[in-house]
This record gives structure tokens, C-alpha cells and sequence, in this order.
């Protein structure tokens, strides 16, 4: 399982929190370039992609949102949204995590929702 790469998988071992696409489903997808996964509560980065870095409060923002925390949403808001070119963000929580996948240029934002959800589903039938 990835979300604890360090436990049962030595080849992960080399590099605690970095996954490479080999080892990174959402990545190796071709409709993510750059994923993490982080803990429901936001204040941690079970795995991530390499160059795939999140602040401590980005993951609290991100968390706050898709656990619907009150005023999260007009919070992020009111912060103001910057689009740069056809790039995305997705965030879909599961029982323990929550799967944060970024979408460059060229792909369809329904491809990357369709990857990330159905790790997502995966992850929520196996208890996490």
C-alpha cells in the first residue's frame, strides 16, 4: 500500500514521502503530473510525487474544504483564484486522506477527476 511506503515496501524505503511514477498510480496515469496524498486532517504528507511540494497551510486550506469546515469555502474564495493557463488542481477526500493530483495543459480536467476518484474509491474500500 503507498500510504505508508516505508512499511512494507523496501523499494520505497529510499525515499520516504517522494514516489516516482512507477510506484504512483495517479502519475503514472498520463492525467496527473504531479500528486500527494495527505492526511484528512491536513497536517501531514503521507506521499507525494517528486516536485510535488504542498505548505502546512495549503493542506490545512485543502483539508478544511473537502471536510466542509464552516466558511472554508468562502475563505478560499475570498482569497482570490488564479487560473494559469488550462492547469488543475483536484482534491478528493477518502475515510483517512484526502488525494491532491495537479493536471498540466493538454489533458481533460474529466480525465484527471476520473484517475484521482477512482484511486479514491479504491482507497475508501480498502479502509483508508
Amino acid at each position: 500500500m503507498l500510504l505508508n511506503p516505508n512499511q512494507d515496501n523496501p523499494a520505497l524505503a529510499r525515499a520516504p514521502n517522494q514516489l516516482d511514477a512507477d510506484f504512483f498510480p495517479l502519475v503514472k496515469s498520463g492525467h496527473i503530473d504531479k500528486a500527494a496524498i495527505i492526511s484528512v486532517a491536513g497536517d501531514s504528507v503521507w506521499a507525494s510525487s517528486a516536485g510535488f511540494t504542498l505548505k502546512p497551510e495549503e493542506m490545512k486550506n485543502i483539508a478544511n474544504i473537502v471536510t466542509n469546515a464552516p466558511g472554508a469555502v468562502d475563505k478560499a474564495l475570498a482569497g482570490g483564484l488564479t487560473l494559469a493557463g488550462r492547469t488543475g488542481i483536484l482534491a478528493v477526500k477518502t475515510t483517512q486522506a484526502i488525494l491532491v493530483g495537479h493536471y498540466g495543459e493538454g489533458v481533460q480536467a474529466g480525465n484527471a477527476a476520473q484517475t484521482v476518484e477512482a484511486l479514491a474509491d479504491y482507497l475508501i474500500k480498502v479502509g483508508y
